[in-house]
Parts: C-alpha cells; sequence; structure tokens
C-alpha cells in the first residue's frame, strides 16, 4: 500500500464522489454530571481504492469515529454519507440497510457468530445485504486461505484464522467502505503482515478502506495517516 499519485481528471469531468465523508462530526458522552468530548468537528474523506490509518492514543476519538461512519453510533452534530448516501441522522432500520449494503466491518474482537460455521458467517452477511450479484462465499474464504476450514466453527480457529475469516465476513457484500477497528493488536507480526496485504487487496478491488490502529505498521502501509487527539484531526 505504497502512496500513489492521483490521475488528473479529464477536462470537464465531475470531480469523483468520496466513497465515504464526515463533516464536522461531533460527539458527546455524559455520566452524571461529567460530559466526555469524544469527538470535536471531525472531518475527513476517503476514495474508491485508499486506504487510510486513523492513529491516536487510547481516548483520542478512533472508535468513536468508526462507529460514527458505520452508523452504528449516531452523532451529535455533523454529517456522514457513503457513496452519496446519507448515514447519519438516520431512522436504526434505515442506518442497518445502508450499512449491509455498503459497509464492511472487521473488529478486533471478531465479527463472527460463534455458533455458525465460517462459511454460513459469509453467506449470513450476503443475505443481510440482500444484493443479487454476489462473489461465492467459496471464493471469498479461498481469497484468505481459508478454504479448508470453511466448515469450522469460530471458536476453533487460531488467532491468524479468525481475523482471515472475519475479513472475509467485511467482505461478504463487496463494500464501498471497509472500516477495521484494531484488526491486528492481537496478531504477530507474520499474521499482521498477511492481514495487511489483504486490506490492500480489497483497496485495489475499489474498496475505501479505513483502519483505525496503533500499530507503526498498519500506518506505514496506509497510503494516508490521519492523527486524532482529545477527539480531533491534528494530522
Amino acid at each position: 500500500m505504497n502512496p500513489v499519485a492521483e490521475a488528473s481528471p479529464a477536462p470537464g469531468a465531475p470531480p469523483s464522489r468520496p466513497a465515504i465523508e464526515a463533516r464536522s462530526l461531533y460527539r458527546f458522552f455524559r455520566a452524571g454530571d461529567e460530559e466526555t468530548l469524544a469527538l470535536q468537528g471531525v472531518t475527513l474523506s476517503a476514495t474508491a481504492g485508499e486506504v487510510i490509518a486513523v492513529v491516536g492514543p487510547s481516548g483520542s476519538g478512533k472508535s468513536t469515529l468508526l462507529a460514527c461512519l458505520a452508523g452504528i453510533d449516531e452523532p451529535d452534530g455533523g454529517s456522514v454519507t457513503i457513496a452519496g448516501r446519507r448515514m447519519s441522522h438516520q431512522t436504526e432500520p434505515a442506518r442497518a440497510r445502508i450499512r449491509a449494503q455498503m459497509v464492511g466491518m472487521l473488529f478486533q474482537s471478531g465479527n463472527l457468530f460463534d455458533h455458525l460455521s465460517v462459511e454460513a458467517n459469509v453467506e449470513l452477511a450476503q443475505h443481510l445485504a440482500d444484493r443479487s450479484v454476489r462473489t461465492r462465499p467459496a471464493d471469498l474464504l479461498a481469497a484468505v486461505g481459508l478454504t479448508a476450514r470453511a466448515g469450522s466453527l469460530p471458536r476453533t480457529l487460531s488467532g491468524g484464522e479468525a481475523a482471515r475469516a472475519g475479513l472475509a465476513v467485511a467482505l461478504a457484500n463487496d463494500p464501498a467502505v471497509l472500516l477495521a477497528d484494531e484488526p491486528t493488536g492481537e496478531l504477530d507480526t507474520s499474521t499482521e503482515a498477511t492481514v495487511l496485504e489483504l486490506l490492500a487487496a480489497a483497496a485495489e478491488r475499489g474498496a475505501a478502506v479505513l483502519v483505525a490502529s496503533h500499530s507503526p505498521a498498519v500506518a506505514a502501509a496506509a497510503d494516508r495517516v490521519v492523527a486524532l487527539a482529545d477527539g480531533r484531526v491534528v494530522q
């Protein structure tokens, strides 16, 4: 995932629309008399094929940002759009529909249902997306090197296998945007490199990839780094 020069648009051509765009996001949390300002006017965008590392210390707002981008959490101010469709300030069913169709999510704790096989987890994600054109589950699992583990339950997987299975689920809906929160936090160096290669491959297929991470390897492999501190973009 080395930085690449952007091609200039043809004369008169409209500018390309961001795959995802966040404008002036604010998020506050209250507990009694205490108020935490988790996001304070965060603005960012990502285009198809771009890999962005979101970095910052614990408590800087990385996970809150990804949750708002995915429509899992609602910002108190600002807006999120995905491929031109408004995600924020919609009803939960509307956000869930957009998320199922256009967003892939990969988290450190995994995105697998324990009672379903690896292949069944992929099939479920595709069913929820309700899209007629799909990559076969077998092809997705082959792409992440898990063909032999298709029928296995998540609890039988190694850490690296679970990370790759989670990525297959995240890619099951052919997402416009792939959001990953500390996906390599518990992996060894070799497995982390494999996951980063798979994320790069997802970007090459056209997804905008945003990875929140403390890992220097993630930041080094990204096309661009966005640094957060105290809920603000500082770099």
